[in-house]
């Protein structure tokens, strides 16, 4: 019984309608999730439709997202290649064509799983190593006391979340998050605040707003408060996302400030930006064009390189793009969009096995089709 329980649950995976339903159901969510963009924004959808497993429908019925149906895509491709009708002389195309497909699902999951975007914010003159995340956001303690450095202590986003409590240091304060607010908005006080308050909520209110449709808009902050300094730094602080000033406080006779920041990766290489050009439309204050000059920095070995729109720099599977730029009357800054897709050659290998095996799979069927074709 088992036996037969198994053999039919491997017809079915192995069944070619389950890769038709799967292909139908894609092109309903591509269909949802592209209508959906309008109200809840291009990151909201993506993470709704396409990058879940699930997702409720009318707030209570699952549905199959993105991720399980590109898994079930795959495991009936992987299991369609055990048939043994399937590995013969005359279908040796078809068999290509099926490991081209597995291998564009493959490379699909790496870049879902595994790679990653940002920008790179660049001005005239400096040089950076990191790039900043385009959704994820970090906390970091930065240690000021320290003569010939600095030293940061970083929270992961993971920790941020209301009522979370944690230690940045063995036997340290305790920092409690009292809100994570995904847009805010910044008021004065009316009245003189309590004196648990320190620093920027001395004089401001951060109160939360209606989140954006595109998440980049948003503007998120941090309450938190710190707990067991021995000194007169305990107190509840507030950060918001670029923010200019910052509030110091005292731990263990050590000067420390925090910061509310975009995720940050380190590149293993510098980027500088000897200068940055543009080219508007005439008359207009719109550009045309716009480029970077950049020295890429290895093992203090400079090699200069331009940026350009549709023209970026590739090196160690990292590809920067000339994405944008800050307009400021003394100094200019680029923008450079990173990205990091460990599946980026997939799709061109993939389509190039599936090309050559349609093509073995025509010139073998070629001879019936002629044979049988009416005099």
């Amino acid at each position: 019984m088992n036996i037969n329980f198994l053999d039919k649950f491997l017809k079915i995976i192995m069944s070619p309608k389950v890769f038709s339903y799967t292909l139908i159901w894609l092109i309903v969510l591509v269909f949802f999730g592209t209508i959906a963009q309008k109200d809840i924004g291009l990151y909201a959808s993506q993470m709704k439709y396409f990058s879940s497993f699930y997702f409720l429908f009318l707030g209570f019925i699952p549905l199959p997202g993105g991720r399980l149906v590109l898994l079930l895509m795959t495991i009936n491709l992987f299991s369609s290649m055990f048939k043994r009708n399937l590995w013969q002389l005359k279908k040796i195309g078809i068999v290509i064509v099926h490991l081209g497909g597995l291998l564009l699902l493959v490379g699909g999951g790496l870049t879902a799983y595994f790679s990653s975007e940002g920008n790179m914010v660049i001005a005239e003159g400096e040089a950076t190593n990191y790039v900043d995340d385009y959704h994820n956001m970090e906390l970091a303690f930065v240690n000021n006391s320290l003569k010939d450095s600095i030293e940061y202590t970083v929270v992961d986003e993971s920790l941020l979340y209301e009522g979370s409590r944690f230690q940045i240091f063995d036997e340290g304060p305790e920092i409690y998050v009292i809100s994570n607010i995904k847009n805010v908005r910044i008021e004065n006080r009316i009245s003189p605040a309590d004196s648990i308050y320190k620093g920027l909520l001395e004089k401001f209110v951060l109160l939360p707003k209606r989140p954006e449709a595109e998440n980049t808009q948003n503007r998120p902050a941090l309450i938190y408060k710190i707990e067991g300094t021995s000194n007169r730094s305990d107190g509840i602080y507030g950060l918001f996302l670029g923010q200019g000033l910052n509030d110091p406080f005292k731990i263990k006779d050590q000067i420390f400030h925090s910061e509310y920041r975009r995720e940050r990766t380190y590149v293993p290489f510098d980027i500088q930006l000897i200068d940055f050009e543009k080219v508007m439309h005439p008359g207009t204050n719109v550009a045309k064009s716009f480029s970077s000059d950049v020295n890429l920095i290895e093992n203090d070995i400079p090699r200069r390189t331009l940026i350009k729109m549709n023209e970026p720099l590739r090196h160690k599977g990292y590809t920067f793009f000339q994405a944008s730029f800050i307009d400021d009357s003394e100094i200019e800054t680029t923008v450079l969009a990173t990205v990091k897709n460990y599946g980026r050659l997939f799709p061109y290998i993939s389509s190039i096995i599936m090309s050559i095996g349609l093509l073995i799979h025509l010139l073998l069927m070629m001879p019936k089709m002629v044979k049988g074709k009416p005099k």
